[in-house]
């Protein structure tokens, strides 16, 4: 039976976690990298889809590439972090899924080859995968500045193009900083978030 875990696990998940926008100059090793995506797999996705797919921008070529992609705001981010990650899914998840769940993936293919099954599944199980990411990179020690705001479609053709994958969102890891630390946010109250039925 599984254990809560200790607070100072906790905060480093979650309570005291922050948001990064600066970043110390100590890169993010492959090996890390690897061990990262290996606790990152085990996330649990519908029908063990697994429809996320990671590029891992380190090289100042890739990330000058990402960067013409992103916002003002997320430009410089994306240049000074040691790692960006570009969280897409793959539309063509499907294709895997006799090899992921052997149990019925052969004969729940052709259903999940359809677009209109196939983009939701795809987009709602990848956006999980990188929320684990997030999460099993603070887990590791590192920090996360996860972002938005850039074009998605010169992303999908900088980084995607002749492929069935879609960009989502960014994801900054590394080393964090104080620099640019903003003050945290409100969080909404359990009234105001939800209710029992």
């Amino acid at each position: 039976m599984s254990t809560s875990l200790n607070n100072a696990a906790l905060d480093q998940l979650f309570t005291k976690a922050r948001t990064r926008n600066g970043w110390l100059d100590r890169p993010v090793g492959e090996d890390l990298i690897r061990q990262l995506y290996d606790l990152v797999k085990y996330g649990p996705t519908a029908l063990n889809a697994c429809p996320a797919r990671f590029v891992w921008v380190q090289s100042d070529e890739g990330k000058q590439k990402l960067a013409d992609q992103a916002s003002e705001g997320n430009r410089a981010k994306i240049l000074a972090a040691p790692l960006t990650v570009i969280i897409g899914y793959d539309l063509d998840f499907a294709e895997k899924l006799p090899e992921l769940f052997p149990a019925r993936g052969e004969a729940i293919k052709p259903m999940f080859k359809a677009p209109a099954m196939a983009e939701p599944m795809a987009f709602r199980n990848g956006t999980l995968q990188g929320a684990y990411l997030i999460l099993a990179a603070r887990a590791m020690g590192l920090d996360a500045g996860p972002m938005s705001g850039f074009n998605n479609g010169g992303v999908d053709e900088a980084f995607f193009a002749g492929t069935t994958i879609k960009s989502n969102f960014l994801c900054c890891l590394g080393y964090g900083s104080d620099e640019n630390l903003f003050p945290r946010n409100p969080r909404l109250s359990f009234e105001d978030a939800g209710r029992f039925a």
